[in-house]
């Protein structure tokens, strides 16, 4: 199986995950797809073959392929409960989740996400990545701006990954990095200076990206992540 397959479930998994396509939807069709991710259609089917082995969607002949995945907070907001069978759903996770508990999941798998991303990621993962760079780097004082795309950026990274689960994981941190306790924190930190700190940082990361440079890589989200912590405790 090739890393075009993989790339394309990972970012179809990752849609899914975001509800950009819904439980009991239908995707879109095998051309469509292999238009916009500029693939083979037989690229589309085998990528669809894949979240089909793992119930992610479900081809019916003759109809179309649908979303049978269904996200955690999708089956708590239809439950009404707080948590199912003793998990929490995303909404209840984002909400007893602190912005330095946040940090510390970061601090784990970012590492660890960037080793991978400088392995599996292709030429047109890097390019995707350059962009959503380059409207970070546009940001000069606006921090819900900066914080968007800093969102994406990271996000990205996982993508590159190739890995539907660490994708899936990091959806849910990006979805904790939304709510409002977490907000407000960032406000505190994120001033033109840092805003400006911040992006030589991730412009230090991409680079490194870009030249297959894994330990740089790596090294730079340590520090990224390690200043972060400081500014959290300064903002907390």
């Amino acid at each position: 199986m090739t890393g075009e397959v993989k790339s394309l479930a990972a970012e179809c998994f990752s849609r899914i995950c975001e509800d950009r396509y819904s439980f009991g939807t239908r995707l879109p069709s095998e051309r469509q797809l292999a238009e916009e991710f500029d693939v083979s259609r037989n690229a589309v089917r085998q990528s669809l073959d894949l979240l089909e082995d793992f119930s992610i969607v479900s081809r019916r002949p003759g109809s179309g392929t649908f979303v049978s995945f269904r996200p955690a907070d999708n089956e708590t907001r239809e439950s009404g409960a707080a948590a199912v069978d003793g998990f929490l759903g995303l909404d209840e996770i984002a909400d007893v989740t602190g912005p330095l508990d946040l940090n510390v999941v970061r601090t784990i798998l970012e590492p660890e996400i960037v080793r991978l991303a400088v392995v599996n990621m292709s030429a047109r993962d890097i390019g995707r990545l350059k962009d959503i760079l380059q409207k970070l780097e546009a940001i000069t004082t606006n921090a819900a701006d900066f914080s968007h795309w800093d969102e994406l950026f990271h996000l990205e990274l996982a993508k590159g990954t190739h890995n539907p689960l660490l994708i899936a994981t990091y959806t849910l941190i990006n979805h904790v990095r939304r709510q409002a306790h977490w907000a407000i924190t960032k406000e505190k930190v994120l001033s033109p200076n840092r805003i400006k700190e911040y992006q030589n940082m991730h412009r230090s990361i991409f680079d490194a990206i870009e030249e297959r440079d894994i330990e740089s890589a790596v090294e730079f989200v340590k520090l990224h992540m390690s200043t972060l912590q400081e500014d959290l405790v300064r903002g907390s």
